[in-house]
C-alpha cells in the first residue's frame, strides 16, 4: 500500500517499519502480561504473534481473582505508557499533525503510532473473551460469584458482543465477522474449560487412576507389548525386573522401534 501510494522505496520503508513498531507493541504488551503472572509464581509458556494481536499462553491462570486482574490489566497498561510517552514527545517536539491529515498509510510515524496504542487499549478492553477486557470482568464477578459463574456470565457477555459484531460486520466491514468469530469461539473455549475444571476439581487422584495395569519385564519382546495393546486399553506399560520400576514402553517408543 505504502509503495503504491508513493511509488518510491522510501514509502516502502516506512510502511514496514510501521508495521514492525505495531508488533512491537504487541510484543510488549504481551510481556506485561508474561511479567506480571511471573511475580505470582505462573510461567509463560510462549508468545504469539497473530495478525490481529498476540497471546500469551500461561502455564495457568491465577485462582486469586486479584491476581487474574492484574495479570490481565497489565498488558493495556503497557499500552497505556507508550501512548502517553509518545504524546509526550509530540508535545515537546511539538510535532503534533492534525488528526484528519492522518491516515494508515501516511502522517506522523509517532502520532499514527500513539493513536494505535490507544485503539489496542480500547480493544482489548472490550469485555468478551478472550480479550483482555473479558478476563477483567471475569475476575471482578468472581470476586462476588463462584469462578464458574462469573466465566459463564463473561463469556455470554462476550458472545452477545460476537454477535453484534457479526451482525454490523454484514452491512459494513467484513473483517468484524472475522473479530466476531474469533471471539464467539474465544468465549466458548473459556467457558467449556472451566465447566471442566470446575466439573472434575473435587475429584480425587483414586477415582481415575488405573488400577487395572499390566507390566512388563524387560526381557519381554515388543510382540508381548503389542498383544495387550490391543486387549485392552493400555496405551504404556511400566517394566518392571525383581519387583522395581526400571522403565516405561509407552505407544510412541512401540511405533518407533
Amino acid at each position: 500500500m505504502h509503495w503504491f501510494q508513493g511509488n518510491s522505496l522510501s514509502m516502502l520503508v516506512s510502511g514496514v517499519g510501521f508495521i514492525l513498531a505495531l508488533f512491537g507493541c504487541v510484543l510488549l504488551h504481551e510481556f506485561g502480561h508474561a511479567l506480571t503472572a511471573k511475580k505470582y509464581g505462573i510461567k509463560t509458556r510462549d508468545i504469539t504473534l497473530l495478525p490481529i494481536g498476540g497471546v500469551a499462553r500461561l502455564e495457568r491462570m491465577p485462582d486469586d481473582p486479584r491476581q487474574e486482574l492484574w495479570v490481565a490489566l497489565a498488558g493495556p497498561a503497557v499500552n497505556v505508557v507508550i501512548a502517553i510517552a509518545l504524546f509526550l514527545w509530540l508535545v515537546v517536539t511539538n510535532t503534533f499533525e492534525p488528526l484528519g491529515g492522518l491516515t494508515v498509510t501516511s502522517g506522523s510515524f509517532l502520532e499514527r503510532l500513539m493513536i494505535v496504542n490507544i485503539w489496542l487499549v480500547l480493544f482489548n478492553m472490550l469485555p468478551a473473551f478472550p480479550m483482555d477486557g473479558g478476563r477483567v470482568l471475569r475476575a471482578l464477578l468472581a470476586t462476588r460469584k463462584g469462578y464458574a459463574r462469573a466465566t459463564q456470565i463473561a463469556a455470554g457477555i462476550g458472545q452477545g458482543m460476537a454477535f453484534l459484531f457479526g451482525f454490523i460486520g454484514l452491512f459494513t466491514n467484513p473483517f468484524l465477522l472475522f473479530i466476531a468469530f474469533f471471539v464467539w469461539i474465544g468465549a466458548a473455549q473459556e467457558a467449556s474449560m472451566v465447566q471442566m475444571k470446575t466439573a472434575v476439581g473435587g475429584i480425587p487422584v483414586k477415582l481415575a487412576m488405573l488400577t487395572n495395569f499390566q507390566t512388563l519385564a524387560s526381557h519381554d519382546t515388543l510382540n508381548r507389548a503389542i498383544e495387550l495393546i490391543l486387549a485392552g486399553s493400555q496405551q504404556d506399560f511400566p517394566v518392571v525386573d525383581d519387583g522395581k520400576v526400571v522403565g516405561v514402553l509407552t505407544r510412541g517408543d512401540l511405533l518407533m522401534a
